[in-house]
């Protein structure tokens, strides 16, 4: 061989080792970043399958919850129809007390509502048909104890029962419904405690 073809040789054989070093080089970077990129698409892998975890958790638990409230409310709403129901029917059996029973819960009324003052007590039409003898003197007698005068009215009212109290243009509204109404809160605990406690 020729001293320019070994010079030839020599050029081509260093180009070559460069190459392969440069090549090797290359590979070896190239292994790096695939692995750098493997590693990070595990990790990405493993966040993603952690937050799918917790979003899955989430769900279960808001559909819980939300079944949970769904539940206490239609049980709330049971109670509340049953403390209704037991309401109406004690209204309804007031409203069917016997004749005498009822005037004497009435009385009791004006005890507790007569003023100390001159006034006026109004009925039903078929409250003051009814009206037993002597009603008219005990009723008096409920309001003097508490230092007034009633007076009944023979002009009868359109309500179902109780009476409206009438004092100097003032009305009290003492009818049965009203009553109920006014005390529904404080009976609708009371009936909670009885059937549910």
């Amino acid at each position: 061989m020729t001293g320019l073809e070994k010079m030839k040789s020599q050029i081509l054989d260093e180009a070559r080792a460069a190459a392969e070093k440069k090549l090797s080089a290359a590979r070896s970077e190239a292994d790096g970043i695939l692995a750098e990129a493997k590693a990070e698409a595990e990790k990405c892998k493993s966040s993603f399958a952690a937050k799918s975890e917790q979003a899955v958790a989430s769900y279960k638990e808001r559909v819980t919850s939300s079944n949970d409230l769904q539940r206490r409310t239609k049980i709330l709403a049971a109670k509340q129809e049953m403390i209704a129901a037991v309401l109406d029917k004690a209204y309804s059996s007031v409203e069917r007390m016997e004749k005498g029973e009822y005037f004497a819960m009435l009385l009791k009324m004006l005890d507790k509502y007569a003023e100390p003052q001159e006034g006026e007590i109004f009925f039903s039409p078929a409250d003051l048909a009814k009206m037993p003898k002597g009603f008219a003197g005990k009723a008096e007698e409920a309001a003097k104890k508490k230092g007034g005068s009633l007076k009944i009215s023979k002009e009868g009212r359109n309500i179902e029962n109780g009476f409206i109290l009438a004092y100097g243009g003032i009305e009290e509204n003492c009818t049965l419904r009203a009553m109920f109404d006014a005390k529904r809160d404080e009976l609708s605990d009371k009936v909670y405690r009885i059937l549910f406690s």
